[in-house]
């Protein structure tokens, strides 16, 4: 026989829990969105990989003049 009648502490819980998931699907597409905005705009996308870097090695004092 099954239960018909769900209880007020399950109809309370399960609006929580559609609250929940609409925060985090709602971060999911901010955290998207502003990663596909950097990859499209190409900005400094240097990562640490154990190699020195052009953009900071010191200048050179002969290439100051």
């Amino acid at each position: 026989m099954p239960i018909t009648q769900t209880h007020e502490l399950h109809q309370r819980r399960f609006s929580r829990n559609l609250g929940l998931g609409a925060v985090l699907l709602a971060f999911v597409v901010l955290v998207f969105g502003l990663t596909v905005v950097k990859v499209n705009r190409g900005d400094k996308m240097e990562a640490y990989d154990h190699q020195p870097r052009a953009s900071v090695l010191p200048v050179a004092p002969e290439a100051k003049q």
